[in-house]
This record gives C-alpha cells, structure tokens and sequence, in this order.
C-alpha cells in the first residue's frame, strides 16, 4: 500500500492555508488543494501496515480510534500514489456516500490511528480523500444513476443533514422511491446551516443534492414535519419513515440576566449569517452583526470556534472564548497512548485569526459566567465570570468582568427538540434520543425508524453518514425482506 519507503522519504505536505489576515475578509473556503503530482506523494507515504488501525472505527478507552464508515484507506492512498484516481474513487465511494462533506469537516480519526503518526507525521488521509472525490468532480466522473429496478415501496426521510442525506441516497439507490422532508428553506440541515460557508461552501452542499435530485430523490423543503405536516398523513402516505432530525435542543444558560436581547444560541447566530450570505451576500441585514462589539462565546468547541471566525469577519471589536474544562496537553500524556484518540489542545482557525488579528489566544480555560450585566435600558453591558476548579466548583474570589455586547452560547445540545418524537409517539432515551435496540435503528412505533444525532446524541459528519447507511440497510431489509445494501 503506497511506496515502501514513502513514509522516510517525502515529508507529509498538508493543503496550503490562505494567511489568518487575508481569509477574515471573505466567507469563502481558504484550503486550496496540492496539485496531482504532490497528491500522489502524499499516497506514497502510507505504510504497508499490517493492521491498518486507519479504517478500524475501533473503540479503545471509550474512544473511537479510525474511521467509523470503515474507509478503504490503505487501498485507495496506492491508488492515488500510482496515480488511478478514477480507480481510487470507486472505493473511496463504496463505504462513503459523501467525501465532499467529510474531507472538509471531519476531525480525521482516521489520522489519529495512522501508524505513520506513532513516531512521526501521520499521512493525510483526510485531504487525499477530498483531493479524490474533488479531482473527480472536476473530471465530471460523478454523473447521476438512477436506479434501473424500482420496488414500488414509498419512503419518507424526515431531515436532511448527512444522516437524512446518507439514508436517502442509499435507498434511493435500492430503488426505493424517497422523499426527503426538510424544515428550512434549502436542502443540507446541519451541512447547509450549522456550518459556516469558510468550512464547506454551501455550493458543495448544493451540487450534492442536485445529483441526488437527478437520481430520483425528491426534496420538500419548507416542511416542518409534526407541525405542517403530521405523523398520520406520512404512515399513511409511506411504507417507512426514518426520522433524522439532528439534536437541535440546544443547552442554554441558567444566570441572572438571561433574559433580554443580545444573547443568542450559536446555533442561530451562525445558521442566520449563512442565510443572509446566500441571499444577499449580507446585504439584506438579515443576521446577527457582531460588528464593532466586543464578544464573549460561551463553549471552547468547534461550534464555539466557528463563532470565533463568523464574529472576525463581521468586524467584531473584540472575542473571548470561555471554556469551562482546563486546557489539554499540547503533546499526547502516557496515559493517551496511539492509536487512541489524542486529547490534545488544537488550536482551530477562528482561534488562529484571533492570534494574528487581536494578539492572544482567545480562550479562557477553567472559567464560567455567573450573571449577565444589562443598562438601565436593558441593553447588554458585560458577563461576570469565575473561575472553577478541576471538578467544576467556584474558586473563590476569582470573579472578573468583561466587556460583552453580544454573547453567544455555543455549550453543545441536549438532543432532539420535542415535537418530532412526541408527534410519532417514540421512545426515548434518559438523554432524550429516540429510543431503539442496541445496534438497530427500529423505533417502538412500526414502520418509524432514526438515525444520526437524533439516535446516538450530538455527534460529528462521519457518524451521521455511517448511522443512515446502517438504517437505511435495516429499512431495505424491512421493506424487501433481505437487503444487499452495504
């Protein structure tokens, strides 16, 4: 798998980044890609392992080491080293429905369990995917197949983000005939507007469904199902529905001062700029500016970094990131031994444009807000905040003061919003996901299956696409008697 000795001599070469102070200016992605030749040196660094921990998705620790889709990884980095792209793509897309999406967005467990990366530099499997799958676009080899036998069977999936969208194409590709119901007014949920356009550009997201479309799935938007639409017309309409409606609850901040403008869930902050900056490039005003304030985001995770760079490029005055957890090592500690997963600080790109334009490391570690300082007028004025200990509790006389004029909670979600669940009448878990047996997707109302967040719990991309495969082959399985899906 990729050239013997690849690994000692070419260095690993990640894709080039625009500098911090050039890339705040636009929305647009800022990662552009190695040329044919460098791709293929980067696949001659994978080592002809004997265990590829790479495609394990095995769980050491409580953590997963490797990709959770089970990528064909050692397979398709020889074929990108001598140079069969087209080849490469076959099997890059035998276990993932979507290389666009994750080798953009995917924190790359694949990389973290690379055997490459136990005394030196992992191999970039995660750009050598995207650099696939994009190389083929290019070379307009992904076209739309439509399935050549349909079964007659009807299936409503009920979301789209990358477990709808994963579930959808597979059974679309069974022959299935698939509606995909969406809330928002464009296809994508999480991808189309939980991530900001400077990570996956939302023509990526946009092209994807497109050929979804030409294959035969159809997509409503602009329909709220349990609200515009009920749970009755869709049994009644479908054979099966898969609820993939994402974990959407988000934590909120129970302080003094709650309540009152200028405090908003990340989530809406960042989905509300996506939309103006699809609709109008931000000139229709139609988002929260955070322009000329001083902002505090509560949350030290990705969500919370993506604040960081959407707040930079509208022009914030200031930004602070508070992190209740102390900070993590910057090298792996015994006790976090390869391949686990490596509970190491990053430092994201918002935190990076941060550095270079404000001169400091915009997280506070340790620290939480106690109340929410407001005017005479109401108008937000500053957070209280304290610092903790390593167990969580108030270090006394540690309270400091600062400026906010624009606060942003970005604590992570509690799971599905309500009306969904309650409107099929599922189970569910004590945290609140719709409840099933272990390993299957199958809810306790027949013909109603789940998959992604709204199953397992706020999670990442890759998860989401692996739970909607796994349904979809349990919904073919149920539809058809027996599935040959993989």
């Amino acid at each position: 798998m990729g050239k013997p000795t690849g690994f000692l001599e070419y260095p690993r070469q990640g894709n080039p980044a625009e500098a911090p102070k050039e890339r705040v200016r636009h929305f647009c992605e800022f990662h552009p890609g190695l040329g044919r030749e460098e791709r293929r040196r980067q696949g001659a660094r994978c080592m002809e392992c004997g265990v590829p921990f790479c495609q394990s998705g095995a769980v050491l620790n409580g953590m997963v080491s490797g990709c959770p889709l089970h990528n064909l990884v050692p397979e398709w980095n020889d074929l990108v080293y001598t140079g069969n792209f087209g080849h490469a793509l076959q099997r890059l897309l035998k276990t993932n429905n979507f290389p666009e999406f994750t080798g953009r967005v995917c924190p790359a467990l694949c990389e973290a369990a690379c055997t490459c990366g136990l005394h030196g530099d992992p191999v970039t499997v995660k750009e050598n995917e995207l650099g696939i799958i994009e190389d083929a676009w290019e070379k307009g080899l992904i076209q739309p197949h439509p399935p050549k036998v349909h079964t007659g069977k009807r299936v409503a999936v009920v979301g789209s983000g990358p477990s709808g969208l994963a579930c959808a194409a597979q059974l679309g590709g069974r022959g299935h005939a698939v509606t995909v119901f969406e809330r928002a007014d464009r296809p994508g949920g999480l991808l189309m507007y939980g991530i900001p356009n400077m990570k996956l550009e939302k023509r990526i997201v946009e092209r994807r469904v497109a050929l979804m479309a030409a294959e035969g799935i159809v997509f409503r938007t602009g329909v709220d199902v349990g609200r515009d639409l009920s749970a009755q017309d869709l049994l009644k309409d479908y054979d099966a529905v898969v609820l993939c409606c994402g974990a959407a609850e988000a934590r909120d901040l129970k302080v003094p001062g709650r309540e009152g403008g200028d405090v908003y869930f990340a989530v809406d902050f960042l989905k509300a700029t996506t939309k103006s900056l699809l609709d109008s490039d931000l000139k229709d005003g139609q988002y929260v500016s955070a322009k000329g304030k001083n902002v505090v985001i509560i949350g030290g995770g990705d969500t919370g970094n993506d604040c960081v760079g959407t707040s930079i490029r509208h022009g914030c005055k200031s930004v602070v990131q508070l992190e209740m957890m102390p900070k993590a090592p910057d090298r792996r500690a015994e006790t976090n031994p390869w391949p686990e997963w490596p509970r190491v600080c990053k430092t994201d790109y918002g935190q990076e444009e941060a550095i270079a334009l404000f001169g400091a490391d915009p997280r506070i570690y340790q620290t939480t807000v106690t109340e929410i300082l407001r005017d005479e007028k109401g108008a937000l004025t500053g957070v209280r905040t304290v610092k903790l200990t390593g167990d969580l509790k108030p270090v006394e006389g540690s309270e400091q003061t600062l400026k906010c004029e624009l606060l942003l909670i970005a604590a992570g979600f509690l799971g599905p919003q309500d009306y969904v669940p309650a409107a099929f009448g599922v189970e569910r878990t004590p945290r609140t996901c719709v409840q099933t047996a272990a390993g299957r997707y199958a809810t306790s109302v027949p013909r109603v299956f789940t998959a992604g967040d709204m199953h397992r719990g706020q999670s990442l991309v890759v998860w989401a696409i692996q739970e909607g495969r796994a349904a979809a082959r349990e919904v073919d399985e149920f539809l058809m008697g027996y599935t040959n899906l993989e």
